[in-house]
């Protein structure tokens, strides 16, 4: 039995326990029933009619029935337990993973392993692992009865059972990798559904449609091809109970049936044995099923127990950012920063920059020269491969990861909008933020003719990804929702023309904000332009000291004019 199952399974002892309890109680008493039978028959050849037997057989029958139903019950709880609980742990870890993990498995594969694949271990640990144990102890309490009614039809038996059971054992070891193949194409299927699903409005103007279709069917046939073989293998698998069970009852019949006619056995004993057979349906099946379908949840127990061991950020040891004298010079500081994606190939080569407390910085560069990879670094989103970024003077190594970021505010370039009420987004990151506070940000950023226009205001629902907003609205609200926390530094990646250079200016006398833009009106009116050029600060200063000292920067000018005068800025 896998190790990882066995771990599983210890963390739900207690309706494990219970579902294994009922099961074996269910189990005696049918076990119970096999000696009242031969007792009420041996006396019914004297002439007698054994009224108190036959009472208790009916009882037994009653309770084994009502048993039956809990142990259903019990189990299906004891699976929907499992589930729970390996989705709450799922989830949580997925939502804590290092970014790397990330840009390695596509969204929609991790939304399967906590979905269809926990799912998937709702029978492995009910049916699987209660099945395996209750099904041993009742073929072991079964045979020790069979054996004390009759050694020789017990060896009968027990021979064509054995042989019935051990002829499957190669499609088990087959029902394990197919199984796996199923849960990783149904991921793929997933994660290219939710790919065309999040970018449907260039799927549809790029009429891709029946392309994207023809690759979501594809992965959808491969599932549909390993499930096949997963059912093709447990045919083989669990008719091999049946065909022993019904094999070794008619064989019993005969052989005891005629040593009956001889004498060498009593009617009564045969009887019991009969029932005993009858009996062993249970333990027998219970045990080849649970074979089955531990082979069967092998695969989304790896596939899970592989999400598990992704690494995951932490907090650690650190300390909360401690706010200093606003007469020190910098809020963040980058000292000679090195960072790459790959380790042999660097993005940030040597970067070393000071943020102030107040006003605007300017980042600018060609394409590539890692502008966003700045930000990322400055996020934590990654750490530096050498070098160190200080926050207030302490290295962001040695703080906690959350209340440093609470301290950050970030508007992404694609200003990602979450389904549910504006509301809702704008206080995403403050839940309980009042409406003071949310009016403060709104009047800030220039929303409240957005609010006044929508029909229930705040409460107004949004689409998925803000479809049915416009570019501007969406960076506004994006906006507002990171000043809602009231952030020291904010960082503007690419902010598009619709947020207007005076707004970022009222934003940067309050607070320090850093813009990755091309647009000359932000760039000429910043505080201080920092040049990045192959990962390397190439030059930082004032727009008109960097016209006359920084080729790259001159060049920038250039190119944002379309090759017409530098003095466009």
């Amino acid at each position: 039995m896998r190790a990882d199952l066995l771990d599983l399974a210890a963390r739900h002892r207690g309706p494990v326990a219970a579902g294994t309890i009922v099961t074996l109680a269910a189990f005696a008493l049918g076990l119970a029933q096999p000696p009242l039978v031969r007792r009420a028959i041996e006396d019914a050849e004297t002439g007698r009619i054994a009224w108190g037997v036959l009472a208790v057989l009916v009882a037994l029958f009653v309770a084994q029935a009502l048993l039956e139903g809990l142990r259903r019950y019990t189990l299906a709880r004891t699976g929907e337990s499992v589930v729970l609980s390996v989705r709450e742990a799922l989830t949580g870890h997925l939502l804590r993973l290092r970014m790397p993990v990330y840009e390695r498995h596509r969204a929609g594969d991790l939304i399967v392993r906590a979905t269809a694949d926990a799912a998937a271990l709702r029978r492995t640990v009910a049916a699987g692992f209660v099945g395996l144990i209750t099904g041993v102890i009742g073929l072991v309490g079964a045979a020790a009865l069979m054996i004390w009614l009759d050694r020789v039809l017990f060896a009968v038996a027990a021979a064509l059972i054995a042989a019935a059971v051990t002829v499957p054992a190669g499609a088990l070891r087959a029902m394990r990798a197919s199984s796996l193949h199923a849960r990783q194409a149904t991921g793929e299927m997933a994660a290219d559904l939710e790919r065309a699903l999040g970018a449907i409005r260039t799927v549809r103007a790029a009429r891709a449609e029946a392309r994207e279709e023809a690759r979501i069917v594809r992965r959808a046939r491969a599932a549909r091809a390993a499930e096949v073989r997963t059912a093709r293998f447990d045919a083989m698998v669990g008719p091999a109970g049946e065909a022993a069970i019904t094999g070794s009852f008619l064989l019993v019949v005969l052989v005891g049936g005629a040593r009956a006619a001889t004498g060498e056995i009593a009617v009564a004993d045969l009887a019991a044995f009969v029932m005993c057979l009858v009996f062993l349906t249970g333990p027998l099946g219970a045990l080849v099923e649970a074979i089955g379908v531990i082979q069967e949840g092998t695969g989304a127990l790896r596939r899970i127990g592989q999400a598990m061991a992704w690494p995951r950020e932490s907090d650690g040891d650190g300390v909360p950012p401690q706010v200093r004298s606003p007469g020190e010079p910098a809020l963040l500081e980058l000292q000679d920063v090195w960072f790459g994606y790959a380790p042999d190939r660097p993005v940030l080569r040597g970067v070393s920059l000071r943020i102030p407390r107040r006003g605007l910085v300017a980042l600018v560069g060609p394409p590539g020269a890692g502008k966003s990879t700045l930000f990322a670094l400055i996020e934590r989103f990654y750490e530096p491969d050498q070098g160190r970024i200080l926050f207030e003077g302490a290295d962001l190594a040695e703080l906690e990861r959350s209340a440093y970021r609470s301290a950050i505010g970030l508007v992404e370039q694609d200003c990602p909008i979450m389904r549910g009420t504006l509301r809702d987004n704008l206080a995403y990151a403050v839940p309980r933020a009042g409406d003071a506070e949310l009016e403060r940000v709104i009047e800030l950023v220039g929303l409240s003719r957005l609010v006044e226009r929508l029909p229930q205001g705040l409460d107004t629902p949004v689409a998925d990804r803000g479809a049915t907003l416009s570019g501007g609205e969406r960076q506004r609200i994006a906006l507002a929702r990171a000043l809602l926390a009231r952030p020291a530094l904010l960082l503007l990646d690419e902010p598009s023309p619709r947020l207007d250079a005076g707004t970022v200016a009222r934003l940067a006398a309050e607070r320090a904000v850093v813009v990755v833009t091309h647009r000359p009106d932000l760039v000429r009116d910043a505080d201080r332009i920092v040049v990045l050029d192959e990962g390397r600060v190439t030059a930082a200063g004032a727009h008109e000291d960097l016209l006359e000292s920084s080729p790259c920067y001159r060049g920038l000018v250039v190119a944002a004019g379309g090759g017409r005068a530098v003095r466009l800025w």
